[in-house]
């Protein structure tokens, strides 16, 4: 039971953030590795995709974004390789410092993510509590 309609986006972001956790870390794992290529997690396509079948809404100001869907599902990431970076002599494409940038970035993400569930899950059971005590 989803305490409300944001729990399900808010959990399929966590899981993401996980898994894209995981992807930064191999990368990191294999900074030594001859011919490893960077890899990261892209949602584009399903980005994309929501975009497109979401509930037309009216845009009263020109910086308000349009095409919003709340309950628009990311959950079907891919693993790609990142094309276009610079290689070293052995191959290994993998930037050590730009790897520790995104996993502190991802970090940060997560931690607001999980602030969030627990605020939305807080406010859930004191509507609960609230509700129990009429």
């Amino acid at each position: 039971m989803n305490a409300s309609k944001i729990s399900g986006t808010l959990f399929e972001q966590l899981n993401f953030r996980a898994e894209r956790q995981k992807v930064i870390s191999s990368n990191i794992a294999n900074v030594n590795t001859p011919d490893y290529k960077t890899k990261e997690l892209v949602f584009d396509d399903e980005l994309n995709l929501a975009m497109k079948n979401s509930l037309q809404m009216n845009q009263t100001n020109r910086m308000h974004m349009n095409n919003i869907d709340i309950n628009s599902r990311l959950s079907n990431p891919r693993l790609v390789e990142v094309k276009g970076l610079q290689e070293q002599n052995d191959g290994n494409n993998v930037n050590l410092d730009s790897q520790i940038s995104e996993q502190s970035k991802n970090k940060v993400i997560l931690d607001a993510i999980q602030t969030a569930i627990k605020r939305d899950s807080r406010l859930f059971r004191n509507m609960i509590d609230s509700s129990s005590k009429i």
